[in-house]
Order: C-alpha cells, then sequence, then structure tokens
C-alpha cells in the first residue's frame, strides 16, 4: 500500500515536470516555414493606430498644457530637420476625415492615446481639468462608436506634461505614480461608459531607456545606468496602481479591460546549438520586453535581469544593484495587473554573447552582456533600425505564450516605415511586409496562441520623435508641407482593406490578385500627389500672386493710356 502511494506521487511529480517542461520555450526550434492560407478565428479585430503628439498639432490650443515632446522638439538639434509636431498632421482638426478613411478601410478599430496634457494642463487634477480637451476626446470617441470602430486608449504614449517634469522630475519621481492614477480615473470617469479597452503606457521601454538613459527622447535626460531603471520601477507601479483604481472602482459597472502595450524586438541566438548565444538571447529579450512583463505576470523582475545587474553593480564597487527592488508588498500589488498584453513589434536581431568590463561604466547596454547583428540579406526599406525578419514575429509570440501563460494579446503596433525623399505612394516593400508579418501571426495563432486583434502601425505618416517628419509609417501618405495636410492612399491601403474584408488568407490566386489591384490604384494616386503641389501653393498664389498681376496690369494699364492721351494731343 506504502509502495503504491509512493508510486503515485513519483506520477504526480513526472507529470507536472512534464507540464512545466512543456511551457518553457524551445530556443533551438526555429521553423522558417512557407506561406500559410487560412483566415483568423470569427471576431479578431483589425486596427490601426496612432498616438496623441505624433498626429494631432494644435500644441498650444483650446488650453492645452505644454508637454515634454513640446519643449524637447523646440530645442535646436534634437530633432531630425528640427522638426516639430507643432502641426503634424492637424490631427486635432480633422477627425471627421480621419474616421472616414478608417471606415472605407472597414476597421474594426482604431488605437489612439489621450494628451495628459491637453485635459489636464498641468498634469494635476486638483489643479484644472480643460473641458475643451474632454469636449475633444468625447467627440472622437462618439464618430468612432457611430461608425462601428472600436476605440482602444492608451492613456499614456510619452507626452508627460512638462510641469510635472520641471517641478518633480518627471518618472524619476514616485509622485508621478499618484499623478498619472489621477489622471487615468478622470478618462475612466469620464469616458470609461463607452471604452473598453485600456492601454496604460505605450513602450515604456523608450520612455524608460531613450527618455533617461540615452537622451535621444524628451525629457532629454543622460543618466547612464541609474534613470532608465528608476523611471520603469515607477512606471511599473503606476501601471499597478490605474489598473487595481480600475478594477475596485469602475470594472463592475463598465466592463472593460486594462492591460499595457510593450514593444519587444525578438532577440535569436546567432548559434541556436551554443548555449552561450542562447542565454544572450534570452537576456536581450528579458531586458526588453521581460524588464515590464514579468512583473505584471509574476510580481518581480526577471530573474536575469537582477543577476546581471546585480553582478555589474558590485563589480563597479557599489554596494546595492542599480536595479531597485520591489517590497513583498508591491509584488503582491504588481503580480497579476494584465488583463491583456499588447505587443509592438516591428524587427529582430541575431543575438551573441559580448562581455563588457565595468571600466566602460554604468549602462543599461552593457549591463547585459550581448552584441546584436543584422543579416545583410533581411530586406530594409531604409529606415536603418528597421529590417523584414518575419519569422522573428511568430517566435515572439510563442514566447509570450509559453513565459506568460497563455495571455490574451492584442497586436498594438505592426508595421514597417520608410525614409526616402521623394514620395512613392506604390509601397510595394510594405505590402510585403503586411502579407508576410501577419501570415507568421496566423501561424501562431493557429498554433494556438491566443491573439485577438491586430493593430497596422500607423493609419497616417506622422511626427516619428527625433526622426521629425523624415520616417515615414503611414497607410497614408500625409503632405506636411500643405497646410490643410491631404492625406493620400499608398497601395498598402488597398492591399489590408482585402485582408480585413477575408479575416486573412484565403487562397494564392486571391492574394496575387489583391497585390496587383492595389499596385493599380496607386498610379493614380501618384498622379494626384504630382498635381499636389499646385494645390498646396494655391494660397501663395491666390494671396500673392494674384494680386501682384493684378496691381501690374493696373500700373501698365494707367501708362498706356497716359501714352495714348499724350499721341492725341
Amino acid at each position: 500500500m506504502q509502495r503504491n502511494g509512493v508510486l503515485r506521487i513519483c506520477t504526480v511529480l513526472l507529470l507536472a515536470l512534464c507540464t512545466f517542461a512543456s511551457e518553457v520555450f524551445d530556443w533551438t526550434k526555429n521553423e522558417m516555414g512557407s506561406f500559410q492560407y487560412g483566415t483568423f478565428p470569427s471576431g479578431f479585430s483589425w486596427g490601426a493606430g496612432s498616438s496623441a503628439y505624433q498626429t494631432e498639432g494644435a500644441w498650444d490650443k483650446d488650453g492645452k498644457g505644454k508637454s515634454i515632446w513640446d519643449i524637447f522638439s523646440h530645442k535646436r538639434g534634437k530633432i531630425d530637420r528640427n522638426d516639430t509636431g507643432d502641426y503634424s498632421c492637424n490631427g486635432y482638426y480633422k477627425i471627421k476625415d480621419d474616421i472616414s478613411l478608417m471606415k472605407d478601410m472597414k476597421l474594426n478599430h482604431y488605437l489612439f492615446s489621450i494628451s495628459w496634457p491637453r485635459i489636464l494642463p498641468s498634469g494635476i487634477r486638483t489643479d484644472y481639468i480643460n473641458e475643451k480637451g474632454i469636449e475633444h476626446y468625447d467627440n472622437m470617441i462618439n464618430m468612432l462608436l457611430e461608425n462601428r470602430i472600436t476605440p482602444i486608449v492608451t492613456l499614456y504614449h510619452w507626452d508627460l506634461p512638462q510641469v510635472l517634469e520641471e517641478k518633480y522630475g518627471g518618472w524619476q519621481n514616485a509622485s508621478m505614480i499618484s499623478f498619472f492614477n489621477d489622471f487615468a480615473n478622470l478618462c475612466f470617469e469620464r469616458f470609461g461608459s463607452r471604452v473598453k479597452h485600456w492601454i496604460t503606457f505605450n513602450n515604456p521601454w523608450s520612455v524608460a531607456v531613450e527618455g533617461y538613459e540615452t537622451g535621444e527622447h524628451a525629457p532629454g535626460l543622460k543618466m547612464r545606468g541609474n534613470g532608465a531603471y528608476n523611471a520603469a520601477h515607477n512606471i511599473i507601479k503606476a501601471h499597478a496602481k490605474v489598473w487595481h483604481t480600475y478594477d475596485t472602482q469602475w470594472r463592475n459597472k463598465q466592463k472593460g479591460m486594462v492591460g499595457i502595450s510593450l514593444s519587444a524586438d525578438w532577440g535569436e541566438p546567432v548559434d541556436v546549438t551554443n548555449q552561450r548565444d542562447i542565454e544572450a538571447a534570452e537576456r536581450y529579450v528579458q531586458f526588453h520586453l521581460g524588464w515590464f512583463a514579468t512583473p505584471l505576470f509574476t510580481g518581480d523582475y526577471p530573474q536575469i535581469m537582477k543577476d546581471y545587474i546585480g553582478k555589474k553593480s558590485a563589480q563597479q564597487g557599489l554596494s546595492s544593484s542599480r536595479l531597485p527592488a520591489f517590497n513583498p508588498h508591491e509584488k503582491s500589488y504588481i503580480r497579476g495587473t494584465c488583463d491583456f498584453l499588447g505587443i509592438s513589434h516591428f524587427t529582430t536581431r541575431y543575438i551573441t554573447q559580448k562581455n563588457f568590463l565595468p571600466s566602460r561604466g554604468n549602462s543599461y547596454f552593457t549591463d547585459r552582456d550581448l552584441a546584436e547583428l543584422v543579416d545583410p540579406n533581411w530586406p530594409d526599406p531604409g529606415s536603418e533600425w528597421l529590417y523584414s525578419v518575419p519569422w522573428g514575429f511568430n517566435r515572439l509570440l510563442s514566447f509570450v505564450k509559453t513565459q506568460y501563460g497563455d495571455p490574451i494579446i492584442y497586436v498594438t503596433g505592426n508595421g514597417v516605415s520608410e525614409k526616402m525623399m521623394c514620395t512613392d505612394l506604390c509601397d510595394e516593400w510594405r505590402i510585403q511586409y503586411f502579407r508576410d508579418y501577419i501570415n507568421e501571426m496566423l501561424k501562431a495563432v493557429k498554433d494556438g496562441v491566443n491573439v485577438k486583434g491586430y493593430t497596422a502601425w500607423s493609419l497616417l505618416d506622422k511626427f516619428e520623435w527625433d526622426e521629425g517628419f523624415s520616417e515615414r509609417f503611414g497607410l497614408y501618405y500625409v503632405d506636411f508641407g500643405s497646410k490643410n495636410k491631404p492625406r493620400y492612399p499608398k497601395a498598402s491601403v488597398q492591399f489590408y482593406k482585402r485582408i480585413i474584408s477575408s479575416n486573412g488568407f484565403p487562397n494564392q490566386r486571391e492574394i496575387e490578385s489583391w497585390k496587383r489591384k492595389s499596385l493599380e490604384t496607386c498610379t493614380s494616386s501618384n498622379q494626384l500627389l504630382a498635381a499636389d503641389p499646385l494645390i498646396g501653393h494655391m494660397e501663395m498664389v491666390t494671396e500673392i500672386v494674384i494680386p501682384t498681376v493684378c496691381t501690374l496690369c493696373i500700373l501698365l494699364s494707367a501708362v498706356f493710356l497716359m501714352f495714348l492721351l499724350r499721341t492725341r494731343l
């Protein structure tokens, strides 16, 4: 009897070990198979995205306060060609026009962000609520719903109110947690009856690393080795607080969901038979995606981050790790605060082990002990960082499933940019990118990854942060040189529209036909765009050229009359 009991226990333990093992990501399995035809599950949501600072313009209109990006972009030398988002796409004034574009594409959802300083100019709710800002987003949400487009709302897409940066030091200061919670609570109160999908932060990795480590982004601080970790620590706690606020005060009434959108490039080992490369690739993903995702699912940072940053800190003679620690209460409070995980993905890198000596100084990048490589054969449409590597998307989605217990996933950003002086609306490379990346997502869904929706990035060409207007992600081309900022469809609009209407890829013949017809439509669009400079200069013609010509005509007529009179006399 005792023997049978021992055998039963051993069997249970063995089953448990097998179950655990099946949930470990297999770094050595890399299938780069052929195109797979088929459709997504019924109810799969197709959309496009944007953010407030990148598209709205109207930076100082209707009571809006200044954001850190308003200040940063006005400093010469910070942005390519000294561009700013002051006007951008004029999206603040063109809501109706842009929603008609979405309706024509038959989008199921639109992902956009609410500008914190447009609603709370100082960032602090008790100071002043700008009702004109509330009205703007009210109208936008209502129009989307009237056109049967689901709003997915990001609360923070990088535009921190400048007052909070100046007075408190921005995300370096834990007081941001309460200020952000107050802002989020106001949004739940005013918009939550109609918005059911909330994203707290978009790509907090960039906020932390590029805002407080490298200084490439606003607020432009170079606090190497500490700034990024401190900012991230406060952002994670701010997310958790907002989730709990929604959970306790609004969930039962509004029946919505609160998640986060994390940017994640995939890291593939250079040599899948080399354990050091495998470990380096895992570090790459954990230092990027896991830095924010792991605390929300487990309550703490990835162990690999704690080990490496702790070791590096000790080598540099520090008494404690530069990575802040969560106390037991915080771990419990943070764990489980993710109703869905937003994944924003664009490209892949090959990763190999590389040791950085302590003499190189404190840095997020040297803490990882790895090197990033690219395959020169990967397609690159001009943006030096964004290579088309579709199979990396499938690998990433599979990793998320195994690493975090099969969460609900929304792809909150996927697309490709180009950098070119001339405009080419026949964006065949973008068609190819969407075709291949969406197909890899289909493969992941067929393998059981719980992806519920896909957001093409982005609806419009827009202000691309430190790249200004030199880099374009849009399905629609925007003529930034024209006062009216007209939009023109690229060929990829028609291709994506057909993916949406078919809910996937029905068969080879049809997809080839989509591509051919999409490229045919852009020929007439190019003719429109060629005429646009004339339209763009109509104001100059009307206001300067015509009055000048008329004045000259009057003067010449007067001279001619005087000449006639003299000859008759």
